[in-house]
């Protein structure tokens, strides 16, 4: 079983950590254990709750009124929620709690129904990214089991390889960009994202995956000659890692265009060598991938 922290509580939920401390004390919604040192901490079952707590309150439900209802009512009442927004986050909250509860057979069984009606891409933007954002600051600071991390990790990229391999261009380019991501880098959700993207716009690319040196790339470069050299980088540790990629990425790539997304170059503030551009958001990313096909 896990424990969370009431700022996991927070952090998943959307509900600020002194509201939930209220909701504690007058409805006793939650009834956390302490450490020795008389720290809050929550399991499952309280995380679970606190989550369809939070969506029904969301979407007009008094807390009052919540807390009269058994269980039942509570997932029958969030069943009937026709905001698509609200359906979009009871979607997130049912993975969170099939990830928590390592039910992987259900985690994956939403996905598949949501590509069904959906698509890949659309389920990769409206429920697959929400879905890492918010879970993301937990794994950062290891309060998710890694083994949870991996199940769910290896669902989610098998679906976008499968949208990749199915994806059917509907314009063409002349552009090629190469894929890869550095050296101590394995977060590979976010630039199989962007690989899909490309492909579905026509665009040729040349994806070599995780863990790659810079310094093997420019024979590699010499020989396919891409437009764009592209990686996304999640986890590299700041100070050090992305630091010394960026070093490398001066050395080895000074002649070609090097464009950067993902969580570290949302967060670097320094300044950085000419030839390489930051993507620090979704729609930047986009427009990025736009430019190239037009």
């Amino acid at each position: 079983m896990n424990s969370f922290t009431i700022k996991d509580l927070e952090t998943l939920s959307g509900i600020k950590a002194h509201t939930i401390r209220i909701w504690e004390q007058r409805y006793a919604l939650l009834k956390p254990q302490r450490t020795d040192t008389n720290i809050r901490y929550y399991s499952n079952d309280e995380l679970k709750n606190l989550l369809n707590i939070a969506l029904l309150n969301k979407y007009g439900y008094k807390i009052s009124h919540i807390t009269n209802m058994t269980p039942q009512q509570v997932k029958e009442k969030i069943l009937l929620l026709s905001n698509n927004e609200a359906q979009l986050e009871r979607l997130i909250t049912e993975l969170i709690q099939y990830m928590v509860d390592m039910d992987m057979d259900l985690f994956e069984s939403v996905l598949s129904k949501y590509i069904a009606i959906k698509g890949i891409e659309r389920c990769i933007t409206q429920v697959i990214f929400p879905f890492l954002n918010k879970i993301g600051i937990l794994w950062q600071t290891d309060n998710i089991n890694p083994t949870q991390e991996h199940l769910v990790t290896n669902i989610i990229r098998q679906k976008i390889i499968v949208g990749i391999e199915n994806v059917v261009p509907f314009q063409g380019s002349s552009k090629t960009v190469l894929l890869f991501m550095p050296e101590g880098e394995y977060h590979e959700l976010g630039l199989l994202y962007v690989h899909y993207v490309l492909k579905s716009r026509g665009i040729k690319t040349v994806y070599l995956g995780a863990n790659v040196p810079v310094r093997d790339l420019p024979s590699i470069i010499a020989i396919k000659k891409p437009d764009y050299i592209y990686t996304h980088i999640t986890s590299l540790n700041m100070s050090t890692g992305f630091e010394k990629f960026l070093n490398h990425s001066n050395q080895f790539l000074s002649n070609q265009k090097l464009v950067v997304s993902g969580y570290q170059a949302q967060n670097y503030a320094k300044a950085v060598p000419a030839n390489i551009t930051f993507k620090k958001t979704m729609q930047q990313v986009l427009e990025f991938v736009a430019s190239l096909s037009a």
